[in-house]
């Protein structure tokens, strides 16, 4: 695909070059003429003028505008020599001169000439026309084409033609083979419209493309373009939007006109929430603002007596879908909403060997573990894992990527750089230590945990001091109350560790008891795992469903005793799961104590010596 440019006109250029030339002989003739054609009397003060004009020397004067001019008499000065002085407002010079009995007149105001006055005419609109066509320039700079401001109402939509650089199909697109399905059809459509309309089938107008950021919703929609060979406008929702009121709806109407001139052909809006958010979002209807009158105009374009019948099918991206106005939604405009979801590990699988033909693999790279480490991760993540691999690779001076740089790339993307700068005491080392084996044994032994990994105690990010790495062993969409007690206490393991150990407990475990308490309060408000409150949700309202869990939701309006229930069962659940680890922990102190020491010493242990010593754990009842 390639994006199609309109030639930009020269006429500021030439106008430009203009006005500094004739600007430049205007200053010119103003700095050397008068000097040319002055006449050279000499200059004397006024003061001296009017004491000559007093005591009788002074023959005849000529008063002019700007200089007064005069002669002595013979016996005074030479014949003919003129002296010149500078005017002052004096009302009683005229008097003066008619008493002392001098000759004196008035000089005309000098006739301008015909090269000066049409310098007068000409310079002015010059300046004028190269100022105004300046701004025009640099609006056009912009996005809004050669016309600049006058354009600012015109789409800033880039348009995207079959050109000679390659175009971007559905081979290029993996792990979302549902909605490349979906898809299909409207590329079907594009390209034999006939084999629908013969039948009385009518083809969505638009098509919603729904999912968490980075999953591939525009890779998509250029995929649908460069299948089906049609022209493709791409732009975002917030370029509709500008500081003028009405310039949102005249690029709504502008887009939809360019777009049925090059029929059929598909229009993309990227983040369609900065523009389709709901108009009662607001607590009222009816209001006049600039984004409702934009998607009241997208509204009518997409369906209403102006649509017509061109073949303009629209395709939208967003990641908040539950925003969105109900009359965007409904049929016969987008009639269809597709998933485009993070991947599966066969999916995972499939986008590494896509962005992997980009990069020099090693022999030993296994794509299908990587994608096993990666549960989560998006598309774009795992085009970022590949380069961060690569980069990894070529600081090391190696000639291909191994699978070493890929798992210090996942390391990286998931806790952070590493803080080799950052250097612990000893003793602040050592509870490091037992916090995270503390962590890996409880880990190891309770359900609902993945594998673990690796243990290091080397510092990454803004606050780990240390970590412990838990890979899935498979995707899991379903979790009981059994595997989410594990989970927590899995999480307390830390804490625990320092409590057995040192008697104490530090700051250390600040996130673990902030995500076990969150855990917990969703297991008693949103999953209705709690004996004494019954199957009941109370979390306030509804969170986005692509944008992560984050911290738990507001309840909403319950009574006193509720609140109170509330907080007992999450308590009771934070404080049996720190019972099971500490149960858990007490029973293997031994294997403890081993595992640190032997962290101190090497500061990271992973793979299948770590395997060995967690399988030593000694199993607890009801663990």
């Amino acid at each position: 695909m390639a994006i199609k440019e309109q030639p930009k006109s020269p006429r500021f250029r030439i106008i430009a070059n203009i006005l500094l030339a004739v600007s430049g002989l205007f200053l010119l003739l103003n700095l050397f003429l008068p000097g040319l054609f002055a006449s050279g009397p000499a200059g004397v003060p006024y003061s001296l003028f009017i004491h000559q004009v007093q005591e009788g020397e002074v023959s005849r004067v000529s008063v002019g505008q700007n200089q007064i001019l005069y002669q002595l008499k013979t016996e005074n000065a030479e014949p003919g020599q003129v002296f010149t002085t500078t005017p002052i407002f004096d009302l009683e010079l005229p008097k003066l001169l008619e008493q002392k009995g001098v000759e004196f007149a008035a000089t005309p105001p000098p006739k301008n000439t015909w090269f000066t006055t049409l310098l007068s005419w000409v310079i002015p609109p010059l300046i004028f026309i190269g100022i105004w066509q300046f701004f025009l320039a640099r609006g056009g700079g912009g996005g809004g084409g050669p016309q600049g401001v006058l354009s600012i109402g015109k789409s800033k939509a880039k348009v995207y033609v079959e050109g000679e650089s390659a175009k971007i199909t559905f081979a290029d697109v993996a792990g979302v083979e549902e909605a490349k399905t979906e898809l299909v059809e409207i590329v079907d459509f594009l390209k034999t419209p006939g084999r629908f309309t013969q039948i009385g089938a009518r083809i969505p107008k638009g098509v919603l493309l729904v999912g968490p950021p980075g999953t591939g919703k525009t890779l998509l929609a250029k995929a649908v373009a460069g299948e089906a060979g049609v022209p493709f406008f791409s732009i975002s929702g917030s370029e509709f939007v500008e500081l003028f009121v009405g310039v949102g709806s005249s690029r709504v109407r502008d887009l939809f006109e360019q777009a049925k001139k090059q029929a059929p052909c598909i229009v993309f809006i990227d983040e369609l929430d900065a523009i389709g958010k709901s108009r009662s979002s607001n607590g009222f209807y009816g209001g006049n603002d600039e984004r409702e009158q934009t998607l009241n105009q997208l509204l009518t374009e997409m369906d209403g007596f102006a649509a017509g019948d061109a073949t303009v099918i629209v395709l939208a991206a967003t990641n908040r879908p539950e925003s969105l106005d109900s009359a965007l939604l409904r049929p016969g405009r987008f009639d269809r909403q597709v998933l485009v979801d993070r991947p599966d590990l066969s999916g995972r699988e499939a986008i590494l060997k896509i962005h992997a033909q980009k990069v020099k693999l090693g022999d030993d790279v296994d794509l299908r573990a990587i994608a096993t480490r990666t549960p989560g991760f998006a598309g774009a993540d795992l085009a970022n894992l590949v380069n961060e691999a690569a980069l990894l690779a070529a600081r090391n001076l190696r000639e291909r990527v191994a699978q070493e740089d890929f798992a210090e790339a996942i390391e990286r993307v998931v806790a952070g750089l590493e803080k080799k700068s950052r250097v612990m005491n000893e003793t602040e080392k050592k509870i490091v230590a037992y916090h995270e084996v503390g962590h890996a044994m409880v880990g190891a032994l309770t359900t609902g945990n993945g594998r673990v990994e690796k243990i290091s105690i080397i510092p990454r990010g803004m606050a780990a001091l240390g970590y412990t790495l838990q890979l899935p062993t498979e995707d899991r969409f379903l979790m009981n109350e059994t595997e989410l007690r594990g989970q927590i206490a899995t999480l307390l393991g830390g804490r625990s560790a320092e409590e057995i150990v040192f008697n104490s407990i530090t700051t250390g475990a600040s996130n673990d008891l902030q995500r076990a308490t969150d855990l917990a309060e969703r297991m008693v408000t949103t999953y209705g795992m709690s004996k004494v409150l019954g199957p009941l949700a109370y979390q306030q309202g509804q969170q986005s469903m692509f944008l992560g869990n984050g911290a738990s939701n507001p309840r909403r309006a319950v009574s006193e005793d509720t609140s109170k229930a509330i907080d007992s069962e999450v308590k009771e659940i934070v404080e049996t799961a720190h019972e099971q680890a500490l149960e858990i922990l007490r029973q293997n102190r031994d294997l403890l104590e081993a595992i640190a020491t032997q962290l101190l010493e090497t500061e990271v242990i992973e793979g299948e010596k770590l395997h060995s010593l967690l399988g030593q754990i000694k199993p607890v009842a009801n663990s």
